[in-house]
């Protein structure tokens, strides 16, 4: 069950069309936004911290209902996925 839920809303007016944080277990903030890449035609996902040291730099991967493709396991132990046909991202500690 997820600890956190939040949409995925990009904005195509904006840069970077969607921003949003979350914090894992150790309560370490990051910073998220994502890219549309035109010639891949998908969302990128770039983690950050609060300094702005680029941690994550990925395709955003949607996962099934039953099965997590956790995106940020090689830097944090809380678990960030993302649900494509919900529109949103789950956040476990």
């Amino acid at each position: 069950m997820p600890d956190a839920i939040i949409p995925f809303t990009p904005d195509e007016n904006s840069a970077p069309p969607f921003k949003a944080q979350f914090s894992d277990a150790a309560g370490k903030l990051y910073n998220i936004s994502t890219w549309w890449n035109m010639a891949g035609q998908r969302w990128y996902l770039k983690v950050t911290e609060p300094r702005g040291e680029d941690k994550l730099f990925r395709p955003l991967i949607g996962s099934p209902q039953n099965y997590d493709i956790n995106l940020t396991s090689s830097i944090s132990t809380s678990k960030l996925v993302y649900r494509e046909d919900n529109g949103t991202l789950e956040v476990t500690v």
